[in-house]
């Protein structure tokens, strides 16, 4: 092997778990995220629904 690919090689590989452990925990954060951004969505498209039906109703009661 080159010797210089062979000083790459050797500088590189110990940190691979590192960087494998840095993807993780970022695609991790990634997917907590995500996960809590369409929680919020579901829960205000609820509160939307009931605010909406609210109005009708008071819409409804309304004599015009």
């Amino acid at each position: 092997m080159n010797p210089i690919l062979a000083d790459i090689y050797a500088t590189v590989i110990p940190s691979a778990p590192f960087i494998i452990a840095a993807y993780a925990i970022l695609w991790l954060a990634l997917l907590v995220y995500v996960i809590k951004v369409v929680s919020g969505l579901k829960k205000t498209e609820a509160q939307m629904a009931v605010l909406e039906e609210a109005v009708r109703a008071k819409e409804g009661g309304v004599s015009r």
